[in-house]
């Protein structure tokens, strides 16, 4: 067994996390997940491993997720978010790029469209529509992304925003 290279460190009661995401856009919808047993959504991605550029860890996770090759576009947002989770306080800094995936994703406008089993957690993924209303509505955090959902940043914009507590969406 290889060792975990994803880079996160714990204290008692809190955790430091680096992780990497993409928005994909499909028919005025942008696809999302999340772990089956969560009632919030993210979107699709995960922890940066050391030894890559943050480009090669979403491109990582597609094909691991996914299956597929990922054009990656340009950073959105570099994020130092924080919330509470799961009885434990979270810092997470997230960069969250465009990205580009292959007309072979399925797609739907409400239905999962893939699961995958990722360690101990089922990942279903499925569509949203890309609007302010659709992504409140889901939820998802970080929630800001929400807001500028339809009006997507020309130039990277770097935020501190707190989510608060995930444990009660």
């Amino acid at each position: 067994m290889s060792k975990d290279r994803r880079i996160r460190l714990k204290e008692p009661g809190r955790i430091w996390q680096m992780r990497v995401a993409g928005l994909a856009f499909r028919n005025g919808h942008v696809l999302v997940h999340r772990a089956a047993h969560e009632r919030f959504w993210t979107f699709p991605g995960g922890r940066a491993e050391i030894g890559e550029t943050t480009a090669e860890t979403l491109r990582r996770e597609m094909k691991e997720e996914l299956g597929v090759e990922a054009r990656i576009d340009r950073l959105l947002w570099s994020v130092e978010n924080f919330f509470h989770y799961e009885g434990k306080d979270w810092q997470e800094y997230g960069l969250y790029y465009l990205m580009h995936l292959p007309e072979s994703i399925a797609f739907h406008e409400s239905e999962i469209i893939h699961r995958i089993q990722d360690g101990k957690n089922l990942l279903e993924f499925r569509w949203s529509k890309a609007s302010r209303s659709a992504l409140a509505a889901l939820p998802i955090p970080p929630s800001f992304i929400a807001e500028e959902i339809e009006n997507l940043p020309l130039h990277t914009r770097h935020l501190v925003w707190d989510d608060g507590d995930l444990d009660l969406l």
